[in-house]
């Protein structure tokens, strides 16, 4: 990891950059699968998967026998694992669930807001070096308790057909059986764009490759809804003098593991614990056996001294992590001036780990600064806001001179004459009363 003593403000800029990601991707050739796919359906979904997974699929739906045999599979210990992972996530979302009140903004005039769920939705879960069963969590239950009334899950097949037993086991457990051994941006254009098989879903969520990134965006210009703008997993974290070096240490190396364009970020005013830092993060690097995933990740990491906790706070919210570790001695203070990040995690023994697996929290979280202006997962993106007003024939009359005063002045008469001509017809009731 890069080192940089004590930069100034203006120079910041250059140290706020992210890596590029590790695919240069030509948008024209993601765009031709998500036409092949929109055309031929099931079909070039067959063709996709014999190009870029190398396998030979019968049947791209997950069988009900490949459930079964996928629970034999996982041991007793990941199964409780994974079921106070439930319980907690669960818990932690259900709390999201609020009635929301209704307001008189004038006698007479009621208005209110209700959560409706968005009935279909599509969640990708990536396989790869690392296939993600925790994001079926994180991605199925909010969706559940929203109350969406279809699930469709893709997630791409091992060569021989088979999905990853600990997904499939998870994805059963949370009632989700409407299952695709489908990967990559082919597996976007199905749900955005329905096969014979795939349902056509009205919003995407999970995360992916670069070209499953740009395959969201995509299909976003043609109505299908996406959670949002992704791009490598980041982490950052804030320490000082208090802070353990092999807690910095192993934090920092837990999410460069993830993948070789990921990057981390130390902050911190203690010259002693930049050293320390690196001694143990080479140290515990020797026995990590994504090792070389890891290494190539912290070439695009830096180690930031600076002045004091108040630089620390103002770089951490202009680089805007998706992840924000703060080990220091005033740690609750300092999380409440961050403003930009997407989970925080606040003293020595809260892992980022923790919020990735089983604390309750989402780690379907916004990247690459998005942080600025986007929030991480949670019930409310898998439910649309529907506003609802009621006036009374006394609220329009107390909002209606108002509202033909505002309409005249645009120029819509038609606005002005649907409250002029209800306040007349109740003129005529109140004089014939």
């Amino acid at each position: 990891m890069e080192v940089y003593l004590y930069p100034k403000r203006e120079d910041w800029l250059e140290l706020l950059k992210r890596p590029q990601n590790s695919a240069e991707i030509a948008e024209a050739s993601v765009i031709a699968i998500l036409e092949a796919v929109r055309k031929s359906g099931d079909a070039a979904l067959f063709d996709f998967g014999r190009k870029f997974d190398d396998v030979m699929l019968d049947d791209l739906r997950v069988s009900e026998t490949e459930f079964e045999r996928a629970s034999e599979k996982v041991t007793p210990e990941l199964r409780n694992a994974i079921q106070l992972a439930i319980d907690n996530i669960t818990k932690f979302h259900k709390s999201q669930l609020i009635q929301e009140p209704v307001v008189e903004t004038q006698p007479g005039v009621r208005c209110w807001r209700k959560s409706v769920p968005i009935e279909k939705v599509g969640l990708y879960i990536p396989g790869g070096t690392a296939p993600l069963f925790s994001t079926v969590l994180m991605l199925a239950i909010p969706a559940k308790i929203a109350g969406c009334s279809e699930i469709v899950l893709c997630t791409p097949p091992a060569k021989d057909g088979s999905v990853n037993p600990v997904i499939l086991y998870v994805a059963k457990e949370l009632g989700v059986t409407k299952m695709f051994k489908i990967g990559g941006a082919q597996a976007v254009a199905a749900m955005a764009y329905g096969t014979e098989n795939v349902p056509r879903v009205d919003k995407i969520f999970g995360p992916g490759n670069s070209w499953v990134t740009l395959a969201k965006q995509l299909v976003s210009r043609d109505g299908v809804a996406i959670d949002m703008p992704a791009g490598p997993s980041e982490l950052a974290v804030v320490a000082d003098e208090t802070a353990n070096p092999e807690f910095v240490a192993v934090d920092l190396l837990s999410q460069a593991e993830h993948g070789v364009d990921s990057q981390v970020i130390l902050v911190t005013d203690s010259e002693p614990l930049v050293k320390d830092v690196q001694v143990a993060v080479q140290r515990q690097l020797q026995e990590l056996p994504r090792r070389e995933i890891a290494e190539k990740a912290l070439e695009n990491s830096r180690i930031i001294l600076l002045q004091d906790s108040d630089e620390m706070k103002d770089f951490a919210n202009a680089y805007a992590p998706e992840h924000l570790i703060i080990m220091t001695k005033d740690a609750d203070k300092l999380a409440e001036k961050v403003i930009n990040a997407g989970s925080v995690f606040i003293g020595a023994y809260t892992p980022e780990s923790a919020g990735d697996y089983a604390s309750g929290t989402n780690h379907t979280l916004p990247t690459y600064g998005y942080a600025r202006n986007y929030s991480g997962l949670s019930v409310d993106s898998f439910v649309k806001k529907i506003t609802f007003q009621s006036l009374s024939r006394n609220g329009l009359q107390a909002i209606g001179n108002a509202i033909e005063c505002m309409a005249a002045a645009e120029g819509l008469d038609a606005h002005k004459n649907a409250v002029s001509i209800r306040l007349s017809s109740l003129e005529k009731e109140s004089v014939n009363a």
